[in-house]
C-alpha cells in the first residue's frame, strides 16, 4: 500500500487556478461565504450559515484552536539593509507555551529574508513597549538548509518574548495573496475561537465561523471539541518532486486533551473535522494509539507520527476504539491530562480514514498535499468538486469560500 501511494504523480493533482479566483480579502461577514455541499457524490451550492441544517444531527465537531503569531521580525543593519527573520518553530526551550514566557533569551528555527546581507554579526532592533525601549538582538547560530537557528536576547526582563512579537512582529499572511499585511488582517486572519499561540498560518476553514453561528450549533445539539495543531510554513510548501514519495512532510506540533480523546472514543462515526489541520491531528491519534499498543513506555516526544506510518499494514491492526483506548490508558499511567507530541503524517489517495467522517474545508492550491488529502477523503472525486467550484464562481484559498464534504 505504501509503495502504491508513494508513486502517485503530483501532476495528476493540478488544475488551472486564475489569480482573480484567489480571494485577496475576506467577506465583511465571515459566515456569508458560499458553501459547496458534497454528499455521497452529489454537489450543491449553499451558504456557510446554513451549515447547522446540513451536518448530521449529533455530530462532534473538532476545531483547531491555534492562534497565528506575529512571526515576522524586520531588522536593519547599519548599512540600511533590511533582514527579515521569520520565527517558525521553538528550539530553546522546545515548547510553545514556555518560549513565549521567556524574559531574557530564547532560540527559534527561522527563515531569513535577504540572508546574503547577513553573513555574520548581531542584528539589533529597538522596540517601543508602553513608553519603554527594549533592545532585541539576534544571532545566527546554525544553519539547516533553508532554515537557521536564531538566538534572541533582550535587555528588559519585564517583557516576555510574546510581548516583543506582539509589539514588533508582523502577522504572516499567505504569499499567494501578493500583498502586504494590513491592520485588518490582525482580526480577519484569526478564527474567533483562536486561543493557543503558535501558528504561522491560520487554520483557514475556521475563519467562516462567527460567535453567533457557534452558539447556534451548540443550541442545535452539536458537540464541540478543540485540538491544537500549530500550522507551520510548510503548509505552503509545494510538492516539487514528480512523485510524492520524494516529498518530505513538515513536522507540526499537536496537543489534545484527555477529555477530547474520551469524547472521540465515545462518539466514533460522528466526527466532523473543521479544517485539514484538525484532520491531520485526529488521524494522527490513531497511529499514536497503534504505536502505544506495541511500545507502551515511550515518551510523548517519541510518539511523533512518521510520514509513511499509515501505509504499513502492521500499523492498521487496531479498531479506532482500541487505538484511542491505548492513548487513554497511557495518559492514565503517566498521570497526564493532555497528549502533546508532533506529526508528519501525509494523507494521500490510498489512505484509510480512521476517525474523521466529515470535513469542512476551503479550496486548496494545485499540486498541494492538502489537495491529496481531499482526494483521499472523497475517493478521487476532487476534480468534480473543484470544477464545480470554478464554474460557480467560488472564491479560493485562505480568504475564500468553503466546502462541507460528507462522502
Amino acid at each position: 500500500m505504501a509503495s502504491k501511494t508513494k508513486h502517485i504523480r503530483i501532476e495528476e493533482y493540478d488544475y488551472l487556478l486564475p489569480d482573480e479566483r484567489i480571494a485577496k480579502y475576506p467577506l465583511s461577514r465571515r459566515d456569508d461565504s458560499k458553501l459547496l455541499f458534497y454528499q455521497k457524490g452529489e454537489i450543491s451550492e449553499k451558504c456557510f450559515k446554513d451549515i447547522p441544517e446540513l451536518l448530521p444531527p449529533g455530530s462532534l465537531m473538532v476545531f483547531n484552536n491555534s492562534k497565528v503569531i506575529q512571526a515576522r521580525l524586520a531588522f536593519r543593519k547599519e548599512t540600511g539593509a533590511r533582514i527579515e527573520v521569520f520565527c517558525l518553530e521553538p528550539a530553546i526551550p522546545h515548547d510553545y507555551s514556555l518560549i513565549f514566557q521567556q524574559t531574557e533569551s530564547c532560540s527559534w528555527i527561522c527563515l531569513v529574508g535577504n540572508l546574503k546581507k547577513w553573513k555574520e554579526g548581531t542584528l539589533t532592533l529597538t522596540i517601543r513597549i508602553h513608553n519603554t525601549d527594549v533592545r532585541l538582538s539576534a544571532i545566527k547560530k546554525e544553519s539547516y538548509g533553508d532554515s537557521h537557528l536564531i538566538e534572541f536576547t533582550w535587555d528588559n526582563q519585564a517583557y516576555t518574548f510574546a510581548d516583543l512579537l506582539e509589539a514588533a512582529g508582523e502577522l504572516p499572511i499567505p504569499p499567494y495573496l501578493h500583498r502586504d499585511t494590513e491592520e485588518s488582517d490582525l482580526e480577519t486572519y484569526q478564527t474567533v475561537y483562536s486561543r493557543i499561540k503558535g501558528s504561522v498560518a491560520a487554520p483557514t476553514a475556521g475563519l467562516h465561523f462567527t460567535p453567533e453561528l457557534l452558539d447556534q450549533l451548540y443550541h442545535t445539539g452539536f458537540i464541540r471539541e478543540e485540538v491544537t495543531l500549530h500550522v507551520g510554513a510548510g503548509t505552503f510548501k509545494p510538492v516539487k518532486s514528480e512523485s510524492i514519495g520524494q516529498h518530505d512532510m513538515h513536522t507540526e506540533f499537536i496537543s489534545v486533551n484527555r477529555s477530547t480523546i474520551q469524547n472521540l472514543r465515545n462518539l466514533c462515526g460522528r466526527i466532523i473535522a473543521v479544517g485539514t489541520t484538525s484532520v491531520r491531528t485526529l488521524e494522527s491519534l490513531y497511529y499514536i494509539g497503534v504505536t502505544l499498543s506495541g511500545s507502551p513506555d515511550l515518551t510523548m516526544e517519541q510518539l511523533a507520527v512518521n510520514q509513511w506510518a499509515p501505509y504499513e499494514p502492521q500499523n492498521n491492526r487496531l479498531s479506532t476504539e482500541e487505538a484511542l483506548d491505548q492513548i487513554l490508558l497511557y495518559l492514565d499511567r503517566t498521570g497526564s491530562d493532555r497528549l502533546t507530541t508532533a506529526t508528519r503524517i501525509i494523507i494521500a489517495p490510498g489512505y484509510e480514514f480512521k476517525i474523521v467522517n466529515g470535513i469542512i474545508t476551503n479550496f486548496h492550491q494545485p499540486k498541494s498535499t492538502l489537495l491529496l488529502l481531499i482526494s483521499a477523503f472523497v475517493k478521487g472525486d476532487w476534480k468534480k468538486i473543484y470544477e464545480y467550484a470554478l464554474e460557480h464562481d467560488f472564491r479560493f484559498l485562505s480568504y475564500g469560500d468553503s466546502s462541507l464534504l460528507l462522502p
